[in-house]
């Protein structure tokens, strides 16, 4: 029963891998392509002129993004015990039916 138990976590475990894997090599694709359409529209601006600094609108709003999406892939992704007991906690609650006085 101990092996059957050991070998499901194992291959829980290496889901778990492959899937943070995947969502470590799509935020570092997600950044090359930031950091070359963004030295792509900064060349432009360069090259027209060199104004105002309009890049910095895309560079920003799409950092915002950058950053977020960077968040979702190094941040611990497992709750702890203490965070699961207070969920459910919450849920049993919304799920009991109001008491009328």
């Amino acid at each position: 029963m101990q092996v059957l138990e050991d070998v499901t976590k194992d291959e829980e475990l290496r889901t778990r891998a492959i899937q943070r894997l995947k969502k470590k090599h799509d935020f570092h694709a997600h950044l090359l392509v930031y950091g070359m359409v963004n030295a792509f529209l900064v060349a432009i601006w360069a090259v027209t002129g060199a104004g105002f600094f309009w890049p910095v609108f895309p560079i920003v709003g799409w950092g915002i993004g950058v950053v977020m999406n960077a968040w979702d892939v190094y941040r611990s992704e497992e709750p702890n015990e203490d965070q699961i007991r207070r969920e459910m906690d919450a849920m049993s609650r919304q799920a009991q039916p109001a008491r009328s006085p």
